[in-house]
C-alpha cells in the first residue's frame, strides 16, 4: 500500500474567517459524520501540526509521562479494532457510533495511564488536541478543493495517514462509500 501525506494547508484556509465556520446540524448526524471525515481528511497535515505542537510542549514538560500515554493509547486503540473485526457487536458500534467508540478507546488509556500517574499528561498531550481536531472538523465548512481530494481518497486513488485510520474506524464519506462499492461491483 502506498501512502502519500497530504500536503500542509494554508493557514489561512485552515483558520479563515469566521464566514467559513457554522454549528453543524445535530438532527443530521450522517451529515455531522461527512464533515467531520471530510475536513479530517483534508486538513490531516495542519492537525498533525497542531498536534505536535501540542505534544511537544506537554513532551518536553513530562518525557516519561508523554511516551507512556502515547504508547498506551496505541495499544489500547489497536486492542480495540482488533476486538471490533473479531467480535460483532463491537463492529456495529465503531460503524454506527464511531464517537462513542473513540471515547470508549480514550476512557479506557485513561483508567491505565491513571494506574501510572501520569493522568494531566493524558488530558492535554493527548484528549486535548484531539478534541480541537474534532471540534474544527466540526465547525469548519468544506469547499470544492476539499470535497475532490476526498473523493480521490475513498475511492483508493490516493492513501493518506488519516484514510487509514477513519478506514479502521470504518468511517467514510457516504457518497465516496457508494461510490467505491458501485466500483468494485463493476471490477467483478
Amino acid at each position: 500500500m502506498d501512502v502519500n501525506f497530504a500536503p500542509l494547508r494554508a493557514w489561512d484556509d485552515f483558520f479563515p474567517g469566521s464566514d467559513r465556520f457554522a454549528r453543524p446540524d445535530f438532527r443530521d448526524i450522517s451529515k455531522w459524520n461527512n464533515r467531520v471525515v471530510s475536513n479530517l481528511l483534508y486538513y490531516q497535515t495542519n492537525y498533525l501540526v497542531v498536534a505536535a505542537m501540542m505534544i511537544s510542549v506537554v513532551g518536553f514538560l513530562s518525557p516519561f509521562n508523554m511516551i507512556l500515554g502515547g504508547i498506551v493509547v496505541v495499544l489500547v486503540f489497536t486492542g480495540f479494532v482488533w476486538a471490533a473485526h473479531n467480535k460483532d457487536i463491537l463492529r456495529r458500534m465503531k460503524k454506527q457510533y464511531p464517537t462513542t467508540f473513540v471515547m470508549v478507546v480514550m476512557l479506557a488509556s485513561y483508567f491505565l495511564i491513571s494506574m501510572f500517574g501520569g493522568v494531566m499528561v493524558f488530558v492535554f498531550g493527548i484528549t486535548f488536541p484531539l478534541l480541537l481536531m474534532f471540534i474544527h472538523a466540526s465547525l469548519r465548512l468544506r469547499n470544492l478543493k476539499n470535497k475532490l481530494e476526498n473523493k480521490m481518497e475513498g475511492i483508493g486513488l490516493k492513501r493518506t495517514p488519516m484514510g487509514i485510520v477513519l478506514d479502521a474506524l470504518e468511517q467514510q464519506e457516504e457518497t465516496v462509500s457508494k461510490f467505491a462499492d458501485y466500483i468494485s461491483k463493476v471490477k467483478e
